[in-house]
């Protein structure tokens, strides 16, 4: 028999009643059918494993199932008991972490790829080069099944944009001082959606500040099971955002968002640095969120366009629609904005997707741990896309602009194009007519 560890807020897990109304918004029961990947059942296990009725090693380990979860969070948004299941997955994660035994292939994946190699840009640069040339050689079905669809999942090309420290507003005096997470993932193979968000920021009459020295948000450490490593993370930026003296710091990643919206919960231990990180949680805000708030210039354009017969420019004119990212939609209960915003835009040419709000496969770094399954939540989302005929799909988080492409080559339908909502909104707001654009 195990002994427990005591790593869980017990009313935190008792506050889940097994009621049951999450298990329709849960991707991977929806998958399997089985209670053990199911919220309640996890939860179930969790406190299992806390006080020592499960082993984390041997034949009936729970560990599978503890992997085999997103973190979504769907069923935070479905939850009528208010349960954290998050913040219990990342103790959960964290405990299993320090005490179960994995195999040597996946010890080297978590540990060296996803922890040594992510989340620093530089060496995710240089890590993504020779992936690259075997990707352009068209040799990557030599390869392990694995390892090709963890190829398949890079763009055609690194992002070379180099974003200055400071982006002045187009209009003076400006309105205020807006801090731009860069994150990790984002400047190899997103520098042009930091270029778009800083362009859309400066239009509106902000100056854009992007330090040098921030560093990972720590999502990836978090949602791993690392939370010391995630807690050394978040006081870092926390002290360099400080320095910066923003009026907001602004997320364009939905994951990182997510997670620097939850630095107070991380860095709860010490009172001191507990105030701190409130006060700078106050200034997060997610992009589409930000746009809501500050933007109604921009959409009162957008109206005047569609009103005097505005035709919308290759490649946005067909049918579009928007997918939720897990981390802005669950997490952080941000669903109309970024879906407004889009409708803005298309008009008459926007389409609702069905179950546009369940998780793709990406999230994270989960559709390299657990391939399978992110490949039928994958598919799950392209056969959604295909019955709406749309061909542009709209999103806010870079792992999902991944994941839905590679689906969508998989499933022939290259043509149909995943934009992340700053690049799209920069590219409508460049074409329309001038004298709309002026104002």
């Amino acid at each position: 028999m195990a002994l427990s560890s005591h790593f869980l807020d017990e009313d935190k897990a008792l506050a889940c009643v097994h009621c049951g109304l999450c298990l329709g918004s849960c991707p991977t029961y929806l998958e399997t059918g089985n209670e053990n990947d199911s919220p309640r059942g996890r939860v179930y296990l969790m406190r299992s494993i806390e006080n020592g009725r499960l082993s984390l090693n041997g034949s009936h380990s729970p560990v599978s199932h503890m992997d085999r979860c997103l973190g979504c969070r769907a069923c935070e948004t479905a939850c009528p008991s208010g349960v954290a299941y998050g913040q219990l997955l990342e103790a959960t994660r964290d405990h299993i972490e320090r005490h179960a035994r994995r195999p040597w292939y996946q010890r080297l994946l978590r540990r060296w790829l996803i922890e040594k190699i992510f989340p620093f840009p530089t060496r995710f640069r240089w890590a993504a080069l020779p992936a690259m040339a075997v990707k352009r050689m068209d040799i990557a079905s030599l390869l392990p099944r694995f390892l090709s669809e963890a190829m398949e999942l890079l763009p055609d090309k690194l992002s070379r944009v180099r974003l200055p420290a400071l982006a002045p507003s187009h209009t003076q005096p400006a309105r205020g001082r807006v801090g731009l997470l860069t994150g990790c993932v984002m400047p190899v193979l997103f520098g042009e959606t930091h270029q778009s968000t800083i362009q859309l920021i400066q239009a509106l009459g902000f100056d854009v500040v992007i330090p040098s020295q921030q560093r990972c948000c720590g999502a990836l450490h978090a949602h791993s099971g690392k939370l010391a490593e995630a807690r050394e993370l978040a006081q870092h930026n926390l002290q360099v955002f400080e320095q910066a003296d923003c009026d907001v710091v602004l997320a364009n990643a939905a994951g990182c968002g997510s997670t620097l919206k939850e630095y107070d919960h991380l860095l709860s231990q010490d009172p001191v640095v507990w105030e701190r990180a409130s006060q700078f949680v106050a200034k997060v805000r997610d992009f589409s969120e930000w746009m809501e708030q500050q933007g109604a210039s921009l959409r009162e354009r957008f109206a005047s366009a569609h009103a005097q017969g505005w035709s919308l420019p290759e490649p946005l004119n067909g049918l579009t629609t928007f997918h939720d990212a897990c981390h802005l939609a669950h997490a952080q209960g941000i669903t109309m904005p970024p879906r407004q915003w889009v409708q803005a835009v298309a008009g008459p040419h926007y389409v609702e997707l069905n179950e546009a709000d369940i998780c793709c496969g990406s999230a994270g770094s989960y559709n390299l741990t657990e391939p399978e399954m992110a490949a039928r939540l994958q598919l799950r989302k392209t056969s959604h896309i295909r019955q709406s005929k749309a061909s542009l799909v709209i999103t806010t988080n870079p792992g999902c602009i991944l994941q839905i492409q590679s689906g969508l080559k998989k499933e022939g339908l290259s043509s149909v194009r995943v934009m992340h909502l700053a690049d799209y909104l920069e590219m409508a707001l460049r074409h329309l007519p001038s004298e709309i654009a002026r104002r």
